[in-house]
């Protein structure tokens, strides 16, 4: 028996919201990053103020672009996924927009707070105890409408991408929750709860997998919808989506380990993070296989649909950034590359390459069908924006791999009587044509999401959302 839900089977204004934000978010995010990457090129651009200085503006920038571009995909993405893979609209709208506008507002307390100096200190989570709560409780009601959501589906069976999300939403929560726990002792600053190696190993704990559950957990539920639908063709083995699932949040959570090679933390611990981060090269490339493979019969569609290539592609550096990773948790390996800017390179290859381009394609999918037109503007400015991204991906994480093996190398040369071969500042000065083209690439990629914004804008202007709302009705029409 067919029959229709409601005139307006899906809430898609909350879906549209988290969209555009996305690109907005994305174009402050990165068009910071290329800033403060200036910066180490010309440090007159600090410009004598405490407010602009790198240390500030820095961790603004990994919040925009992780929390405000990332979350906002996430927020966009899950919504419309659960939706239309459930047969059901959002258990609550109310609660919907409470994440949207609340989310906003943890986005703004950020611009505030980090250039004027307010922070935890520690890495991904320096937002003070006042915003890291209203956080909490927007992260908390978006678990209660994406779960809820869930138990009221009209379909028997729960799709993959839905597992993915909901173990993101699940472990984003208690991490944040248990590295934020700290003794307030003003309005705008407080103290760890813990201290010490604790401190250290519970916030790598915490850092690790924020990349490993935010950026990777998430996305994957990102890849497991859009990848099929872009290419039209069913997921390659959903066998092995189940089997990369549990063991990617098997192993993923032991991973954090790594962070701290040579420090304070207990040798077994350290090992521990080593082996767990080594295995976890396996999950990690049966997923980008199963995406890869997904195209079997569809390959030449690449070379018409630059949407799907940007999925592609950021299946591929997903691969090589997930086999980077483990090499680079290897003592031996960490010991060169540790506090260098390889890690920055390795960093930008998920977060660009992967995490930016998936979501690129993802939102370039869902616009039209939001807001009811057949495509978007311009397949041409899809196209440059690819390149762009493409190529600036490439300067920006080709640059900071020679600059960092040349400042591991500077750093641990010794002449014959033990003395430092090198100083600092002439490891620093041997950095600086890295740091020219890492700015171009990052200039590249942030040009590309201009192009972005534009296409957005003209598909938009020209939208007609109840064409998207009447879709929205036909789609879940089906047999129940």
């Amino acid at each position: 028996m067919s029959t229709a839900i409601s005139p307006t089977a899906y809430n898609y204004k909350v879906v549209r919201q988290f969209a555009i934000m996305t690109v907005v978010w994305g174009i402050l995010g990165m068009g910071l990053g290329v800033f403060i990457a200036s910066q180490l090129v010309w440090p007159e651009l600090n410009f004598g103020l405490p407010w602009t200085t790198f240390g500030r503006l820095r961790p603004l920038h990994t919040n925009l672009v992780i929390f405000a571009f990332g979350g906002c995909a996430l927020f966009a993405t899950s919504y419309y996924v659960v939706q239309r893979t459930c047969q059901t609209r959002l258990i609550s709208d109310g609660l919907a927009a409470f994440t949207f506008w609340g989310w906003q507002a943890v986005i703004l307390g950020a611009i505030v707070t980090l250039p004027l100096g307010y922070t935890t200190t520690k890495e991904y989570a320096e937002l003070e105890w006042p915003i890291a709560i209203l956080l909490a409780i927007v992260w908390v009601t978006y678990a209660v409408v994406f779960f809820g959501t869930i138990v009221k589906r009209k379909t028997k069976h729960i799709y993959v991408g839905n597992w993915f999300y909901g173990a993101f939403i699940l472990v984003t929560a208690m991490l944040h929750i248990v590295n934020h726990a700290s003794l307030p002792v003003s309005l705008f600053k407080s103290y760890s709860a813990y201290a010490g190696a604790t401190d250290a190993m519970i916030q790598w704990w915490y850092g690790h997998n924020a990349v490993g559950f935010f950026l990777t957990t998430g996305f994957l539920g990102m890849m497991y919808y859009f990848v099929p639908k872009q290419a039209e063709r069913p997921i390659y083995s959903y066998r092995l989506s189940i089997v990369h699932f549990w063991a990617l949040i098997t192993l993923y959570i032991w991973a954090g380990p790594h962070h701290l090679h040579y420090t304070a933390l207990p040798d077994w611990a350290q090992s521990l993070g080593m082996a767990m981060s080594i295995i976890l090269l396996a999950p990690s490339w049966g997923g980008m296989i199963n995406g890869m493979m997904t195209l079997s019969g569809a390959w030449h569609k690449l070379r018409t649909d630059p949407i799907l290539r940007f999925l592609v592609v950021s299946l591929a550096f997903y691969g090589m950034s997930t086999f980077e990773g483990p090499m680079m948790a290897i003592k031996t390996v960490n010991s060169l590359s540790h506090y260098t800017d390889w890690t920055i390179g390795h960093v930008h290859a998920g977060a660009l390459g992967w995490v930016a381009m998936i979501s690129i394609g993802a939102i370039y999918h869902m616009i039209p069908r939001l807001f009811g037109r057949v495509q978007m503007h311009s397949v041409g400015l899809i196209n440059t924006h690819f390149w762009l991204a493409t190529i600036g991906t490439v300067l920006y994480i080709a640059s900071m791999w020679v600059n960092g093996i040349t400042q591991g190398l500077m750093w641990r040369a010794i002449n014959d009587d033990g003395t430092l071969t090198y100083s600092f500042v002439e490891a620093l000065q041997a950095s600086h044509p890295g740091f020219i083209v890492r700015a171009l690439g990052g200039a590249f990629f942030a040009t590309g999401m201009l192009f972005m914004a534009y296409n957005v804008w003209r598909t938009v202007r020209a939208s007609d959302p109840a064409q998207a709302e009447a879709a929205a009705k036909i789609a879940v029409v089906g047999a129940h």
